[in-house]
């Protein structure tokens, strides 16, 4: 297998780095201090057709792949992970779902918008007791009168309180039964839920540590009513459906750590060359030089890990082992390689405006979302027969 990337495809990945460097970069240290997302920044993406990569021109996307998506996630990673998690979430946890599910009428009325990048979508699934463990989730939505009637709460929900939301895709109890041990097993659903709604609260942002610019509220449904059409999906299949979301959101996440991991390297060989210390560079220095060699090491190692699984995925070919692996090394690789560069950068890696400062606080969060790296290793150990 060939991990040469095409003319097409290198040309995407340069169109986006230059964007990325051009564009992203210089504004966000700005749009970092406010916390706040960057719409201009935003909407230029969408008419770049970065949300429509990966979905054909009928639904209006640009006839592209899911690779090529992680290929812009990765460009815009290396500069603002805020940004990048944005288009990935966007994409992955947000019109994915319509696009594999949705019944025609439903793709036909959300794909082309959100594929438009006007309009953003999110995928409701954690909450306090629920997340991995589908199991807790305690949000139910009851069949009233040819409607849902949702009621229950989400948390660490991405892009699901912008001024250009509008869809949430919820995962919700609608029914149980007992199993021969006696236990009980949840019937989960995925349903649509149109912003805003009557009943529907985006509560307060949470104060994170980083991905300041990245929108992630939780969300509060009290009686929200939407139509029995908007069932997405078949009944009782939401845990089943979710987990092939995760599965494929887990590439581009891996993606967005690669770049995450490119950009500390850069930044980092940059100041080593520049900076001088008793007379001479500082990457002349044999501990530095190493530092950076394991960098680039790691940098390298994550990017072949997605570049891997997102072929075998595309090419219809089982990738749920190399979508962990890639996702865990890539998580690893980003918080090393920041950790690293705010070493090699002194005094000034500990400033916000420094972009390996920004990476610094936002790495973490890499090793958490999208399934921990205990839950990757968890599948992992799971492909190789151990029920862990």
């Amino acid at each position: 297998m060939s991990y040469e990337l095409s003319p097409a495809q290198q040309g995407l990945s340069d169109q986006v780095r230059d964007f990325a460097d051009t564009v992203v970069a210089p504004a966000a240290y700005e749009y970092d201090t406010l916390r706040s997302l960057p719409y201009g920044i935003i909407d230029q993406m969408g008419e770049m057709g970065l949300f429509g990569l990966p979905f054909p021109k009928e639904y209006g996307g640009q006839g592209s792949d899911y690779f090529s998506l992680c290929l812009a996630v990765e460009q815009l990673g290396r500069v603002d992970q805020s940004i990048a998690v944005t288009l990935e979430a966007g994409v992955g946890l947000g019109i994915m779902p319509v696009y594999r599910r949705g019944t025609e009428q439903q793709k036909q009325e959300w794909v082309p918008l959100l594929a438009s990048g006007k309009a953003l979508s999110a995928f409701g699934l954690t909450e306090a007791d629920a997340g991995s463990d589908a199991a807790g989730t305690k949000t139910t939505a009851e069949l009233v009168d040819g409607h849902w009637v949702i009621n229950g709460s989400k948390q660490f929900i991405t892009n699901s309180g912008t001024e250009i939301t509008r869809l949430v895709t919820v995962t919700a109890v609608t029914g149980q039964s007992t199993r021969g041990d006696g236990s009980i097993k949840k019937e989960l659903t995925a349903i649509l839920v149109p912003t805003p709604a009557p009943g529907f609260t985006v509560l307060p942002a949470y104060d994170k540590v980083g991905w300041h610019t990245s929108d992630t509220h939780p969300l509060l449904f009290d009686n929200v009513r939407v139509p029995e059409a908007n069932l997405l999906g078949e009944r009782g299949r939401g845990f089943a459906n979710f987990v092939q979301t995760l599965d494929e959101g887990r590439i581009a996440f891996a993606a967005l750590c690669a770049g995450a991991a490119q950009g500390c390297l850069d930044e980092s060989v940059r100041y080593a060359k520049s900076r001088n210390v008793f007379g001479r560079a500082i990457g002349s220095n044999q501990h530095i030089a190493f530092k950076l060699a394991r960098m680039q090491a790691r940098a390298h190692s994550a990017r072949l890990a997605y570049y891997d699984a997102a072929l075998k995925m595309i090419n219809g070919k089982p990738f749920k082992m190399e979508a962990s692996i890639a996702k865990m090394i890539g998580s690893e690789a980003a918080m090393d390689n920041a950790r690293d560069a705010t070493q090699i950068f002194g005094g000034y890696g500990f400033l916000n405006e420094n972009p390996v400062a920004r990476h610094y606080r936002d790495s973490k969060v890499l090793e958490l979302g999208e399934g921990t790296t205990e839950v990757q290793l968890m599948v992992i150990a799971r492909s190789l027969g151990f029920a862990a």
